[in-house]
């Protein structure tokens, strides 16, 4: 919703100043110099990136809109699950969580927090590093920089998409210029042309520098940015259950090594230390 309200607000703000500055709508209107800007830099969004990172971006994107779902609500079921995987192992041992790692969408623990299993790289994040661990032959520190090389991949790869979009917004001003230097050469093999008829054609060649700038300052920049903050949001989740497998392998009760990752989150969706205790007990 932040994406649409922003846009918005950029757009009444251009369009309201130029209109009270009498100037006519209209005359920005110009599609050929948008087909130009935006064909141009489409295509070398194209060239630049990966198909995997062409996906990302199209699949990221509506997330702006609709919001990535890891608010408050989602930490405390994501750390409620953690807590009952090590109540089980607690209680059961090691060998009684077999089942629930090897075949996630069929566990009790994890179908009992949706919100946890729409995320399908997270519950294998864990599941993984609980199968390592239940393992028995790598001590808390190996574990630990396996897991930080791990989610330094993950951060990499969640990045990707604001990095290729914020490029985009970089080139749009050039691409914005290449629209205007054309409009000048149309303006240029019309030079005979009465000068009303120059100056509409001088005026289109300008929109199209501007309608660059605003592209890339106005809304796409923006957007890699929104992204790349998206994708720090989603990495504190990977970072979290990182906090709550080593505190628990290193020997401390589930409540206490929940608390570990709770401490790791960020302030906006980190719930309190009665909120969480709360949630763990109503489960």
């Amino acid at each position: 919703m932040l994406l649409i309200l922003g846009s918005l607000i950029v757009l009444v703000s251009v369009g309201g100043g130029y209109v009270l500055s009498h100037g006519d709508l209209i005359m920005l209107w110009q599609p050929y110099e948008m087909i130009i800007i935006c064909g141009a830099a489409l295509g070398g969004f194209v060239v630049s990136n990966s198909k995997h990172t062409l996906i990302e971006v199209f699949k990221s994107v509506p997330k702006l809109i609709i919001g990535s779902g890891l608010g408050r609500a989602f930490y405390m079921d994501l750390l409620s699950l953690m807590y009952d995987l090590f109540s089980k192992i607690r209680k059961e041992g090691m060998i009684a969580i077999e089942e629930d790692i090897e075949d996630p969408n069929q566990s009790p623990i994890f179908t009992g927090y949706p919100a946890v299993a729409k995320h399908p790289a997270l519950v294998e994040f864990i599941c993984d590093y609980v199968r390592l661990i239940s393992s028995g032959n790598m001590q808390a520190h190996e574990l630990e920089s396996l897991m930080d090389a791990e989610i330094e991949t993950i951060q990499y790869e969640m990045e990707e998409p604001a990095h290729a979009v914020t490029a985009v917004g970089d080139a749009l001003p050039g691409f914005g210029i290449v629209a205007a230097v054309l409009g000048i050469t149309i303006t240029m093999k019309d030079i005979a042309a009465p000068p009303e008829v120059l100056g509409m054609h001088i005026a289109a060649a300008l929109v199209g520098t501007f309608l660059g700038i605003l592209l890339s300052y106005g809304f796409v920049g923006p957007m890699g940015t929104a992204l790349n903050n998206e994708a720090h949001e989603r990495i504190k989740a990977f970072e979290c259950v990182k906090a709550c497998l080593i505190a628990n392998m290193n020997g401390l009760a589930p409540q206490m090594a929940i608390e570990f990752g709770r401490k790791m989150l960020f302030s906006s969706v980190r719930p309190s230390f009665n909120e969480l205790e709360e949630h763990v007990r109503s489960r």
